[in-house]
């Protein structure tokens, strides 16, 4: 039997080492502090003094977009239109950040093609443009069908859904299209389904986001000011301003009042002040 002796050599103190990694342990506790009293306040900030996050855009690189989807917001979404150059730079760069977090399917033999990839995002986009964290975490898929489809859900043809287990929004193609085609009837498939998403996200209880916060806030007193005014309410319905279909649960209610939002913003702020200016608030951008 042979005996094989290993001999390490004796690890000597390093006084260096250990004080730049405690002082780096050290900068690394004091930041968690830091971060975590900073969040504290903006929500605080937001709920119960001003509902403005205390900023929106930072971004270390901003992404630029393929010269030939870029045309496509130039040319195809009023709403990137109307902003300055450097809103259409964050704009564009949120826009790109969307389409590479995104699955976009085609189902019976829909072709996707950059125009589907940008306006399903921009439209997305849109709706987030008011907030730090811009992305739907409850969502990661799009189906697109040609025209209506059949929906398992309920057993019937759908124009558009959001399935939350699947993380997917469906749409028919055709009336997604439809909604940006007739600009001021107030229905938007689009904004519609993926108000939804964002709806949900930000109910969820793991979302501690500042722009979870927003929504949620200026939606519940936007709801308790409603049940608080019946002859508000009741002023609401009767003027048809919106679909009766808003009515049918509070979901689709904000979904319903969101597209009215950015289809004539001019005609619900002279109408209805109040419910502009809750939603204004809510998702912390003002349509002109």
């Amino acid at each position: 039997m042979i005996n094989i002796l290993f001999v390490v050599p004796e690890l000597k103190e390093n006084p260096l080492s250990t004080k730049i990694f405690l002082s780096f342990a050290l900068l690394i506790i004091i930041g968690y502090i830091i971060w975590n009293f900073w969040g504290l306040i903006e929500t605080i900030w937001v709920e119960h003094i001003s509902p403005k996050p205390f900023y929106n855009h930072v971004y270390l690189k901003k992404q630029k977009l393929p010269e030939e989807q870029k045309f496509i917001l130039k040319t195809q979404f009023s709403f990137y239109q109307k902003l300055n150059r450097q809103k259409q730079s964050y704009f564009e760069h949120r826009v790109a950040r969307f389409i590479e977090a995104h699955q976009f399917k085609g189902k019976q033999g829909i072709k996707i093609d950059d125009q589907k990839k940008v306006l399903i995002s921009a439209t997305a986009i849109m709706l987030t443009f008011g907030y730090r964290d811009y992305m739907i975490k409850s969502l990661d898929k799009f189906l697109i069908y040609p025209d209506a489809f059949y929906s398992n859900i309920n057993k019937a043809l759908h124009k558009g859904e959001f399935n939350p287990g699947y993380k997917a929004i469906v749409f028919s193609w055709e009336d997604f299209m439809q909604g940006y085609d007739i600009s001021n009837d107030n229905f938007n498939l689009g904004i519609h389904e993926i108000v939804h998403a964002i709806h949900f996200d930000f109910l969820r209880p793991s979302n501690e986001s500042i722009s979870a916060s927003i929504f949620i806030n200026q939606y519940n007193k936007l709801l308790q000011f409603l049940k608080s005014n019946k002859t508000y309410k009741n002023n609401l319905v009767k003027s048809k301003y919106i679909r009766n279909y808003a009515f049918t649960n509070s979901f689709e209610f904000i979904a319903v009042l969101i597209e009215a939002f950015f289809e004539t913003p001019l005609e619900l702020r002279n109408q209805f002040p109040e419910m502009y200016r809750y939603v204004k608030k809510m998702l912390n951008f003002e349509m002109k």
